[in-house]
């Protein structure tokens, strides 16, 4: 029996956060997830990574005393559940396989920003749309605040993440890298990318392919207000077993969420 509780803080967009939304869910941990609202979670993130980072998610996790940790960085987290709540079936222990999962994890996650550079630089010049992502979760007084603030949280975010066609069209061409070798894993009709088992490599595949799959269990990119407004796909997207694999794999796999309890907080 743990005595310890844990507190999962996310933005609801965030294929990082889904990663371990997703493997807290799959192993039956219980925790509490808090949906932040960007721009507003730049000084709760700096306080509680004390690292001088703004990313999420956070892993907050609170002793029996009352004592509190903060793991910041969804591997940092991944290894820590390891480490305190292992062996999880996700995480088998067993040295070839878990070489070869987090060796997946490390790939899946290198094209990450390349996802989200990819995508905002189609979207970030429909305010409307961004701020109705940014907003899901806030209050209206936060609403309000990231709206104000909006013009000057774009110029930074732009250049932040180096959202330019430039740097897009380069994460396309490592997204369509990562893309072409999943293809190539999953050719021999193999369910799950290591063993016989569904494991991190699944999960953080999927999730960091989520937004471009928009699998519809998602609960962000699988609704019919983001497909609409993520237009049409480009053609070195479609028609790919991987993608299809990333439905599949959340289809089967992706059916906790509904019990969590979401809190939203600035």
């Amino acid at each position: 029996m743990f005595t310890e509780s844990l507190t999962l803080y996310t933005f609801a967009m965030s294929h990082f956060s889904e990663k371990i939304r997703w493997t807290l869910d799959a192993s039956g941990l219980s925790f509490t997830e808090v949906v932040m609202t960007p721009t507003l979670h730049v000084v709760p993130a700096l306080r509680m990574g004390g690292q001088g980072e703004t990313t999420l998610p956070i892993l907050e996790v609170r002793q029996a005393n009352g004592e509190l940790e903060h793991i910041q960085d969804s591997t940092q987290i991944l290894q820590w559940l390891d480490e305190h709540r292992g062996p999880l079936a996700v995480m088998p222990r067993h040295p070839g396989l878990s070489e070869d999962i987090m060796g997946i994890e490390e790939r899946f996650d290198a094209i990450g920003n390349d996802v989200a550079r990819y995508l905002y630089h189609a979207a970030l010049d429909d305010d409307a749309r961004v701020l109705a992502m940014w907003t899901q979760h806030a209050n209206r007084h936060q609403a309000r605040l990231v709206r104000l603030f909006f013009p000057l949280t774009k110029w930074i975010f732009k250049r932040r993440l180096r959202i330019n066609a430039e740097d897009a069209a380069q994460s396309a061409l490592r997204i369509q890298q990562a893309l072409a070798w999943l293809d190539g894993r999953l050719s021999d009709g193999r369910q799950y990318l290591v063993g016989h088992q569904f494991s991190v490599a699944d999960i953080t595949a999927a999730s960091i392919l989520a937004p471009l799959a928009c699998p519809d269990q998602h609960p962000i990119y699988g609704t019919a207000q983001f497909r609409q407004g993520a237009g049409h796909s480009p053609t070195w997207l479609a028609n790919r077993p991987c993608v299809e694999w990333v439905r599949r794999v959340y289809k089967a796999h992706r059916t906790g969420q509904a019990g969590l309890e979401v809190q939203a907080v600035a």
